[in-house]
């Protein structure tokens, strides 16, 4: 029977390179107070014994941990995998993050805080003591809670708000929510739509707001009505349900609706068909995220397609060059969504 290999460890480095621990620890952070001749001979016996660097032997020197935790909200998002509905923005998150991660020797972790608890702030605070992250990435409505950027403020802790505005502490980045709804509402009146309906999402996110903003914009500088066409929701199946039956009720019914998120848009292809109303003949329909599910709809949905993985890349990117001390944004960093036009939309009925 062949003996396992036994691995090679920062201890083995440090014997045969003839110096302490700390000297490989700093020589593996790339620490400026190390002298080129010993930082020669730590490297060579990295090399020529084959050794990888752990998260452990980098934080040694305790200036780094070589973590990035990302907060997602824990109701919602346990809410999403019970429900197994395609939702992704996890599984985006930690393509995008991951992948940037890796490519500097750093790792991920997801923690999932409730923001509505009253101990968000312990909950937080034993996050940070247990991982000790070099920066923290904040998702909605994470990203807007000001016990939770007050608290990183407070501790020091470089952190990136996804979805939220410019005002506050850290680093601001947003997935043009605003502009993307403008897009969408831009492609139906492309398609001759005049009577568009729009379901909101929740008033707790930012971005819902910044959703309606653009359907407005967009009808307005079209000169079209936006009055009795909006309806609220809270991004779930059920309340898409209602938003859109009152929608569809109207007696001068809507020939299009967007709705904030693929859970309401897949609530109203269900409305319209049980008020056999085609889709996308009789009744088009847009929607926010592209999720998975969007494809397996009948018809499948036109969606605006969010950059979650692009967003979480490049704050990544920004934490880890706020631990090397380099000067970050002050302002909102935008990352552009685009349009992904499926069966769901179709030149409005009767001149819209």
């Amino acid at each position: 029977m062949a003996r396992r290999r036994q691995a090679v460890t920062i201890k083995h480095v440090a014997a045969d390179a003839g110096v302490s621990l700390q000297t490989v620890s700093r020589v593996i952070n790339e620490e400026p107070n190390v002298r080129p001749e010993m930082k020669e001979r730590v490297e060579k016996s990295i090399d020529k014994l084959g050794y990888i660097p752990s998260i452990a032997a980098r934080r040694m020197s305790g200036s780094r941990s070589y973590l990035i935790m990302a907060l997602n909200d824990r109701d919602r998002t346990i809410a999403d995998w019970k429900a197994r509905q395609g939702a992704d923005w996890v599984d985006q998150m930690l393509l995008g993050g991951m992948l940037k991660c890796a490519e500097s020797g750093y790792r991920m972790i997801i923690e999932l805080v409730d923001t509505h608890s009253d101990h968000v702030e312990r909950e937080l605070n034993a996050a940070l003591v247990a991982l000790q992250p070099d920066g923290v990435i904040l998702t909605p409505p994470h990203s807007e809670n000001p016990l939770i950027t007050g608290l990183l403020e407070k501790r020091g802790v470089a952190f990136a708000r996804i979805g939220a505005g410019s005002e506050g502490a850290g680093v601001s980045l947003v997935m043009d929510d605003e502009g993307a709804a403008r897009l969408a509402t831009q492609h139906l009146i492309d398609l001759g739509h005049r009577r568009i309906g729009f379901i909101a999402g929740s008033p707790e996110y930012q971005l819902s707001a910044w959703r309606e903003a653009g359907w407005r914009t967009a009808m307005q500088r079209a000169g079209l009505p936006t009055a009795g066409l909006r309806e609220g929701g809270d991004f779930s199946y059920e309340t898409g349900m209602t938003a859109a039956a009152k929608l569809l009720g109207n007696k001068e019914r809507p020939t299009a609706i967007i709705a904030s998120n693929d859970q309401m848009a897949m609530a109203t292809l269900d409305v319209a068909a049980e008020r056999s109303l085609a889709v996308p003949f009789d009744l088009s329909v847009v929607s926010f995220d592209n999720t998975p599910m969007t494809i397996f709809c009948q018809p499948p949905l036109t969606a605006i397609d969010q950059p979650i993985a692009a967003t979480a890349s490049r704050a990544v990117e920004l934490l880890i060059a706020a631990n090397r001390g380099e000067e970050l944004p002050t302002e909102t960093e935008v990352i552009e969504a685009r349009l992904i036009e499926r069966g769901s939309t179709a030149l409005a009925p009767d001149g819209g």
